[in-house]
């Protein structure tokens, strides 16, 4: 399994990015590939998905309206 390649993401970070060090350690990585563009953020959310939660969350127990 292939770790990070710390000496690259610390130029793009404090280099590309203009980060301090400080800054840059406090990122996750996701936050960092999605700075440097390499990624869009979290995928959608996709309709089993969703489904999945109502089930298991249906509003109507939330409000404490069991029928």
């Amino acid at each position: 399994m292939a770790g990070f390649d710390w000496p690259t993401l610390m130029r793009a970070g404090m280099r590309g990015l203009g980060l301090k060090p400080w800054e840059f350690w406090d990122l996750t990585p996701a936050e960092l590939q999605l700075m440097l563009g390499e990624g869009d953020g979290a995928k959608p959310m996709g309709r089993s998905r969703l489904s999945e939660l109502m089930t298991a969350f249906p509003d109507d127990k939330m409000r404490g309206d069991e029928t």
